[in-house]
């Protein structure tokens, strides 16, 4: 794939790059958050079992621990969103309103 949807950054920074598809951050056995061109939540649907049938609805699974993206499991994670902010996923906060939380407004 080399057109990807999204860019790494250092040791823990997705950074959505188009508007038209949404992440789906698969984390290891923690709640899947998605990033949307609206903000960042966690996502309630099903995660699709390709990564074809993610991208016919405009989605792109980003799984942190493969080796294209960060290789291990990660406690925290940061996500610049398309709505202008940076946001803080804390996997170590998951049953809690800290879970997601705006780390940054206006990165850019």
């Amino acid at each position: 794939m080399a057109d990807k949807n999204f860019i790494t950054s250092g040791r823990n920074t997705i950074i959505h790059k188009i508007k038209k598809f949404d992440l789906l951050i698969i984390n290891g056995d923690n709640p899947v958050v998605i990033v949307s061109h609206r903000g960042i939540g966690i996502y309630k649907g099903e995660v699709p079992a390709k990564r074809s049938i993610a991208k016919k609805a405009y989605q792109d699974i980003v799984h942190v621990e493969s080796s294209e993206v960060f290789s291990e499991e990660k406690t925290l994670l940061f996500v610049q969103a398309l709505d202008g902010r940076e946001y803080k996923v804390d996997y170590s906060k998951t049953e809690t309103n800290s879970f997601i939380k705006v780390h940054q407004d206006n990165y850019i």
